[in-house]
């Protein structure tokens, strides 16, 4: 699959997400990504720097415009640790950490986000702050969205060859059977 093929679908899902997860600006979205599983590889096998630039353009530019902070995870070797701006960092008060991700240390989608950041910080975690994400390959980035944790279809359905799943936030509910609820935010 052609690489620009690759960020034009990264583009669209970013996009989708973006408007079905009713984002705002300020708002934290993660991102996990295989670029083994983009190029139809197992995950963990076969890094691809150039597949996870192409995937981070798309989804890093739909972002910005939208004011929406990225969060990039990083593999299992590293702990799931992120790679955010400083921003970030700050605004939701995360954990610094002391690492700096490689393509088979910490995944080459994170190590592209190291290096295109403008002032990267590496973080434990995101305290489970994110208000939505893509998982692309099955990287497992669940645990950093603020609960309740709900799917997302979209009309994409892979990035490259990876399997994509979405998700997002939703408020939890509370009060009941004779509660009422806002439509608005189920």
């Amino acid at each position: 699959m052609e690489l620009s093929e690759i960020k034009k679908q990264s583009e669209q899902a970013a996009a989708l997400v973006c408007d079905a997860a009713k984002l705002r600006a300020g708002d934290l979205f993660v991102v996990g990504c295989s670029s083994s599983e983009v190029l139809g590889e197992k995950i963990g096998t076969h890094s691809s720097v150039e597949a996870a630039e192409a995937v981070f353009e798309g989804i890093y530019g739909v972002l910005r415009g939208r004011d929406v902070y990225l969060a990039a995870q990083c593999c299992e070797h590293l702990n799931r640790a992120l790679i955010v701006e400083r921003a970030a960092y700050e605004r939701f008060r995360l954990t610094e950490v002391n690492v700096v991700p490689q393509p088979k240390a910490g995944g080459s989608f994170a190590t592209t986000a190291y290096r295109r950041f403008a002032d990267p910080v590496a973080v434990e975690g995101l305290n489970q702050s994110a208000r939505a994400g893509m998982d692309i390959g099955g990287t497992l980035i669940g645990m950093h969205i603020e609960p309740v944790v709900v799917p997302l279809r979209i009309e994409t359905k892979r990035i490259g060859e990876a399997f994509l799943l979405c998700a997002r936030r939703r408020p939890k509910f509370v009060g009941g059977s004779r509660a009422v609820y806002n439509e608005k935010l189920l």
